[in-house]
């Protein structure tokens, strides 16, 4: 199998390596203002879908329906969680915007950088859905400067039952 030699491809799956590594090894910084020890994992408290959307800079679609939202403190950094479910063309619409380095693809043994924090909502885990498919995008690598705060984005489609999809987002 061959990968795509696009530097963007690289820049991104360093990044998700360097989440990896930085969850593993942990840090050694104080409280911030969130009330969540930085030098641990934890959920903010009170916030949600309303501000992992506004970090992603995806606006919610009229008539998505379970909307479920968490950002959880990490040492490094916080990951921004979004979830919801839509119709096909609308989720496919959402992850064009992104501007992910490939097109939606199905997933083999991918797994969340988001962990058990869908299971923290609530939700499946996306990995575990049949059918699965899965993108990703960088947007300091594509000149995306309304995600400029953005390392990266992980994107899962799965399907959600009568007719709509769910959706699960994951930034950094």
């Amino acid at each position: 199998m061959t990968l795509p030699s696009r530097p963007s491809w690289r820049l991104a799956a360093a990044s998700a390596i360097a989440v990896v590594l930085g969850v593993l090894l942990g840090g050694c910084t104080s409280a911030g203002s969130s009330g969540v020890d930085r030098g641990s994992s934890g959920w903010e408290e009170g916030a949600g879908a309303p501000e992992a959307a506004a970090f992603m800079k995806v606006r919610i679609p009229e008539g998505a329906t379970e909307v479920k939202g968490a950002v959880r403190a990490q040492p490094q950094e916080r990951l921004y969680l979004l979830s919801f479910l839509t119709d096909e063309k609308t989720a496919e619409s959402v992850v064009e915007d992104l501007r992910p380095d490939h097109p939606l693809r199905a997933a083999h043994g991918t797994s969340s950088l988001g962990g058990d924090g869908f299971t923290h909502l609530g939700l499946a885990p996306p990995q575990s859905l049949p059918g699965v498919r899965t993108a990703s995008a960088c947007p300091p690598c594509v000149g995306d400067a309304r995600r400029s705060g953005i390392q990266g984005v992980e994107v899962h489609v799965g399907a959600g039952g009568g007719g709509r999809v769910r959706l699960y987002l994951v930034a950094y």
